[in-house]
């Protein structure tokens, strides 16, 4: 499926609008979102690679023009214009996998104005969605610590694309596996699964089940132990099938619970099981997990080795969508770039003007200390004030009162690269893995204190001097025309 017509309508009625107006007009938009979803302390900045894939191949054919057409909206001369369309665009982003926060710039497209208004809502699509599960997944794997989570949630996500997508964003957020075999194959990412309810009720007995299946993957034995009852009937035939198993060299083995109280099955379960001499039998579960169910689970001390969820995890429970938007910052007529900002009564929703990058600083541990979103046009001076490490004035985007010096910094790095020139993509597309590495970085270099799941601390996002003023400036320069 192509993606020309994956757009809001009012992109191309304003792309027309550009056509017969101002045609040569360019303009740079930005992507940013206003608040941290699941009221978390940071964002994982993810579904750039598709997005960038489906930019390539950003054409109009020859049933979309004739759909086009048949609305009879659009002129001779555009239409013909979109027949010949190609993405030609520069975009500058944060790399996948970054740790990202409100209000600063992740993804900068640079082009002509019909251009850049097109792909805003495929912009939005690919990005928002595939960030918000790969933030969850992050706080999920988070509290996990270490014991793998499977991602389980194809039945449950939102469409196919949704399924595709999630388990994509998953496994950079940290997922060992998905159950998407699909998933698997376009993304390589590792597959998993066991069996289900059915398998065991397809035959007369449970262990006539459990043993069908062991002779079947006796290397990779994971016995669902809760159709009937986990205690009395699922757990003994387990220790049942995996003897036989264990007298015939196999040890990869586990029990899956599905249901009920999970802290009471899965210590009883592994009293039996360690009882039984079967100490090396893992105990995995499922059943409606998220981070906050696996943080209780782990506190109270339950012995559960891996967990699999689904519905949770590729459905964003329970903050459905990132607050992502695109907004114009700047544009030129043929004489310059020119500021463009965006004016409310609610301050956090006045945008910051310009054409802009951000700068993170870190301490000598490499902890991220806090952002700095500065104008690219003193991106010299500031590199030179970072080389002599010389205090850097931070100032609220909001509050004008509002700011503080940095003075004790080791190093800082811009966040916005370009990846692609021209409509061509700049440079290797990074592997699934390296993006899944870089977000494991990502968080381990935050504080403690921004990855906590209750009242996390606010990481500080500020503007610099020549950003405040300008902004400060335009807001002044606007409101006085309507007073």
């Amino acid at each position: 499926m192509g993606f020309s017509l994956l757009t809001d309508f009012y992109e191309l009625t304003m792309m027309q609008g550009y056509f017969f107006s101002c045609p040569d007009q360019e303009g740079v938009f930005e992507m940013f979102f206003r608040r941290q979803p699941f009221d978390g302390g940071y964002t994982i900045f993810a579904g750039l690679g598709p997005l960038l894939e489906a930019l390539l191949d950003l054409r109009f054919t020859g049933d979309d023009i004739s759909y086009l057409e048949s609305l009879k909206i659009f002129r001779k001369e555009f239409i013909d214009y979109l027949g010949n369309f190609l993405f030609r665009g520069d975009i500058y982003s944060v790399a996948e996998g970054t740790a990202v926060f409100p209000n600063e710039p992740l993804l900068r497209v640079h082009g002509n104005l019909m251009e850049a208004q097109l792909i805003e809502s495929m912009v939005l699509n690919f990005i928002n969605f595939q960030s918000l599960i790969a933030t969850k997944s992050a706080r999920i794997c988070s509290v996990a610590a270490g014991r793998p989570v499977l991602e389980f949630g194809l039945r449950r996500a939102q469409g196919t694309s949704g399924a595709l997508w999630a388990a994509r964003a998953a496994f950079i957020g940290g997922a060992s596996a998905t159950s998407n075999t699909l998933a698997g194959k376009i993304y390589g990412i590792p597959v998993s699964g066991t069996m289900a309810h059915s398998w065991v009720m397809s035959y007369d007995t449970e262990l006539e089940a459990f043993r069908t299946y062991a002779d079947l993957y006796p290397d990779r034995c994971v016995l669902l132990v809760d159709t009937f009852d986990t205690l009395k009937s699922g757990i003994p035939n387990a220790i049942t099938v995996f003897r036989k198993l264990m007298e015939r060299n196999h040890s990869l083995m586990a029990v899956r619970i599905d249901s009920g109280d999970l802290e009471y099955l899965s210590k009883k379960a592994r009293n039996i099981l360690d009882e039984n001499g079967l100490r090396d039998v893992k105990i995995f579960v499922s059943s409606d997990l998220d981070e906050w169910i696996m943080r209780q689970l782990i506190e109270s001390g339950s012995p559960i080795d891996s967990w699999g969820v689904g519905t949770r995890l590729v459905t964003g429970w329970n903050d459905p969508a990132l607050t992502g938007v695109y907004k114009i910052v700047a544009s030129n007529d043929g004489s310059g770039y020119e500021p463009r900002i965006k004016i409310s009564n609610q301050a956090e929703k006045i945008t910051n003007p310009g054409v802009k990058n951000t700068m993170r600083f870190y301490n000598e541990k490499g902890q991220a200390l806090a952002d700095l979103i500065y104008l690219e046009d003193e991106a010299e001076d500031l590199a030179r004030m970072i080389a002599q490490k010389e205090p850097i004035r931070f100032n609220h985007p909001a509050t004008d009162y509002a700011k503080f010096t940095l003075k004790e910094y080791s190093t800082a790095a811009p966040q916005l690269a370009p990846v692609m020139l021209k409509g061509k993509i700049a440079g290797d597309a990074p592997s699934l893995q390296i993006i899944k590495e870089r977000r494991q970085r990502e968080v381990d270099s935050l504080d403690d204190t921004f990855k906590r799941l209750l009242n996390p601390h606010v990481y500080k996002i500020s503007l610099s001097s020549r950003l405040k003023d300008l902004k400060t400036e335009m807001i002044r320069s606007i409101k006085a025309k309507y007073d």
